[in-house]
């Protein structure tokens, strides 16, 4: 659930989430009843911010606790904490709704947002560049999932929180999708193989 929210609100709460290692810990902030922020501990985000506020459990920071909980149990959760945004315009509510598109363990360009925002627009032609200053924007982490935006040839660029957990968080999700595709083709050739087993049988039976 997502809320927009206007200038005035401030934030007032933080609390502290420790990431799996080679990633730096997560900073959450709220104004009580909603998520506001959610970045990398000393990242480029982090300093964006500025305020954090007393540290508090608030039900806001469990449930996103609970949220990261399952997504680094290789999980895509099919549901998301309540949050609200500052700032939030037409343009980068389109952007974060192609990003929220992206599967878990793929990635997608600046230019494919582009040319999706386009299609659903009407027009000829948006730009990759805008794109990519609303992804840069999105002050939620992960949960709206940025890391997932790459450059067009590949590269890891325009990531708040730090190249490196970016990089990180993109392998911890294709370990993820690797280890269900695998165990998914195993599946496949077990009823394969008993399929097989069982149309021997009733042929000897014959």
């Amino acid at each position: 659930m997502w809320i927009v929210r206007d200038n005035s609100i401030a934030v007032k709460y933080t609390w502290t989430y420790r990431t799996p290692d080679g990633l730096d810990d997560l900073v959450m902030s709220g104004c009580g009843e909603s998520l506001t922020w959610l970045r990398f501990k000393g990242s480029q985000d982090d300093v964006a911010c500025g305020e954090y506020g007393d540290e508090r459990d608030l039900p806001v920071f469990r449930e996103t606790c609970r949220w990261l909980d399952e997504y680094f149990a290789g999980r895509s959760p099919d549901w998301t904490p309540t949050y609200r945004m500052e700032g939030l315009t037409e343009f980068r509510k389109d952007v974060i709704d192609e990003m929220l598109k992206i599967p878990f363990g793929t990635t997608a360009s600046y230019g494919d947002i582009a040319k999706a925002i386009a299609k659903r627009r009407g027009v000829n032609r948006v730009s990759a560049q805008a794109v990519g200053g609303a992804v840069g924007w999105n002050p939620v982490c992960i949960i709206i999932p940025c890391h997932r935006v790459i450059g067009a040839s590949g590269k890891m660029v325009g990531y708040g929180g730090g190249v490196a957990n970016k990089v990180a968080l993109l392998a911890h999700e294709m370990r993820r999708t690797m280890r269900r595709m695998k165990a998914e083709d195993f599946r496949v050739d077990a009823v394969t193989a008993a399929k097989r087993l069982v149309g021997a049988f009733l042929c000897r039976r014959m």
